[in-house]
């Protein structure tokens, strides 16, 4: 797997204080797309050990709510078992932090995927750059959702986080 960033403090992809995992590769290529220098697998650089151990330098830090990764899109095929495998590493190492997780997918084309039981809050669906307003809150145009995975896991149905 590739990644473009990681970014420290980031207070817009997803609810509190985050890191941000800006992997490689998505199929998705949707018109007006923030990071199409992402859409290419091969772009960026190797996640390798350094790049991990400074993501969870980061993420050990109390004050940082959690996770987010996103890109490109954590779920292109290539990607899947590294974030399979770092999701859980999270979750083992940091059960207090919460993991968001950004992709193009839909949650009824994924949400059966092993990985997604990591994942506390889904934003899915692709970005629509006629159904955009800047004023949305963790999502980029009207028709993404934001799902609270575990709650829709333990239901067998779709249900949409709420900030508390």
């Amino acid at each position: 797997m590739k990644y473009h960033n990681i970014t420290k403090d980031d207070m817009l992809n997803g609810e509190g204080l985050r890191v941000v995992l800006w992997v490689s590769g998505c199929p998705h290529k949707c018109k007006g797309c923030h990071n199409p220098q992402t859409w290419d697998p091969e772009s960026g650089i190797p996640f390798d050990e350094d790049a991990e151990k400074e993501l969870f330098d980061i993420l050990s830090r109390d004050y940082i709510s959690g996770i987010t990764f996103s890109g490109g899109d954590p779920l292109f095929e290539g990607n899947r078992a590294e974030i399979e495998r770092l999701a859980k590493k999270v979750k083992h190492e940091y059960p207090d932090k919460n993991i968001w997780l950004y992709t193009g997918y839909r949650w009824e084309e994924i949400s059966a995927l092993p990985l997604v039981q990591y994942v506390d809050v889904l934003v899915d669906g692709r970005f629509m750059e006629d159904l955009k307003d800047t004023k949305l809150h963790w999502k980029g145009s009207f028709n993404q959702r934001i799902i609270d995975v575990q709650k829709s896991l333990q239901n067998s149905s779709l249900y949409l986080y709420h900030a508390e």
